[in-house]
């Protein structure tokens, strides 16, 4: 088992330098290490298994390396924070680097540590699809990763959350990277009411990025499930998308395959658009969940 995480380690070295820090170093069947999952965040590890328990040989290879590393148990049911596993105990915020954008870090933030790592390339494209005098609205923001990457690029964002500890989190993520979080838009709220407030008061967005959980539920009790509602989220953004623009549907729900999450948004979109749809990062090798459509209008 050493040789395996080794080589999944090695294998991927170059792709961290000066200006990406974080990546998944091992990813569970990809690498012949099924269940197993181990990201680093600047030097900083984080090692994911789907069962409750941690094989001897992953600990001791991870003890061996000598650096900090946290353990997270991937049930659904009971989210905790990553426990500390080796090494020194990272006990506050930190940073990380995507693409030369800063990123607050945090094994003490609960389940989520700030940043999903698969979402890198779309982060990427949404930097530079974005320019001076465009707007996009990230929905369902989490930590406003894409709010960021559109900003550092010169637009004016929304980043839209339903928990306003992660549109605090979002504006020190602006801050991080010396943009000026009183130049953008944060709201606090269901996406589904904001969309048709948006809609009602005429504003339209040049990029608008729909990455919501696959189950949620917002303050009134109502039900969100990617399976059934992810058209008519997609269908809300159109009437505010402005001419010339586009929209990233993206779901993680694996129980969505790709030709059905397609069929769902063709079903709803009733404007002449573009699809396409993009890849997961390279270090991502085991199953490829997460969908990434891509609509230009």
């Amino acid at each position: 088992m050493h040789h395996l995480l080794q080589n999944a380690v090695a294998k991927r070295a170059s792709m961290l330098d000066s200006e990406t820090n974080a990546i998944r170093l091992v990813d569970g069947r990809g690498d012949g290490l099924p269940g197993l999952i181990l990201e680093t965040y600047a030097g900083k590890w984080l090692v994911s298994t789907t069962g409750s328990q941690l094989a001897p040989q992953v600990r001791e290879w991870i003890h061996d390396q000598g650096v900090s590393c946290y353990w997270k148990r991937l049930d659904q049911h009971q989210k905790e924070s990553p426990s500390h596993l080796s090494g020194p105990a990272v006990t506050q915020p930190f940073f990380m680097l995507e693409n030369g954008i800063a990123s607050e870090i945090s094994f003490q933030s609960g389940y989520s540590q700030g940043i999903f790592l698969d979402q890198r390339d779309n982060r990427a494209e949404v930097h530079r699809l974005m320019a001076p005098g465009l707007r996009l609205l990230n929905t369902f923001a989490y930590t406003g990763a894409f709010s960021v990457a559109a900003a550092m690029a010169g637009a004016e964002t929304t980043t839209l959350d339903l928990s306003q500890p992660y549109l605090d989190w979002a504006r020190r993520n602006f801050s991080h990277n010396k943009l000026d979080p009183a130049a953008h838009h944060f709201c606090k709220g269901d996406t589904f009411h904001w969309l048709r407030r948006f809609a009602k008061q005429g504003r339209t967005f040049d990029g608008i990025v729909l990455d919501p959980p696959t189950f949620s539920r917002d303050e009134k009790g109502k039900v969100f499930r990617v399976e059934e509602n992810f058209g008519e989220l997609a269908a809300l953004a159109t009437d505010i998308l402005a001419p010339g623009g586009w929209i990233l549907c993206s779901t993680n729900c694996r129980n969505l395959g790709l030709n059905d999450f397609q069929k769902q948004l063709r079903s709803v979109i009733h404007r002449p658009m573009a699809a396409r749809h993009s890849a997961m990062p390279k270090d991502f090798t085991d199953e490829s969940y997460l969908k990434s459509v891509w609509l230009k209008s």
